[in-house]
């Protein structure tokens, strides 16, 4: 099973990072109100970053590891990010 940590980009221009299995999925669940509280306050949200790793244990301690960067590193992360045909709507 492939396991990914995730950025999206919230309306109020705040980023908010999370791991999932299905990006394109979990992404639409924090659009239909269906995702974290904070999403659900914040959204919409758009998918700026996603990188796969390789097993769950991996994908929390690359979350927290995101989660403590400042706003302006998620940002470069993000714009240097390149986003796979697979996870565009």
């Amino acid at each position: 099973m492939a396991y990914f940590c995730y950025i999206v980009h919230c309306a109020n221009n705040t980023y908010y990072t999370g791991w999932t299995t299905d990006p394109k999925r979990r992404v639409k669940e924090h659009n239909a109100g269906r995702g974290a509280r904070y999403t659900r306050m914040n959204g919409p949200v758009e998918l700026v970053y996603v990188e796969e790793v390789e097993d769950h244990s991996t994908a929390l301690k690359r979350e927290i590891q995101i989660k403590r960067y400042s706003h302006a590193r998620k940002a470069a992360l993000a714009e240097s990010f390149e986003m796979l045909p697979d996870f565009i709507d």
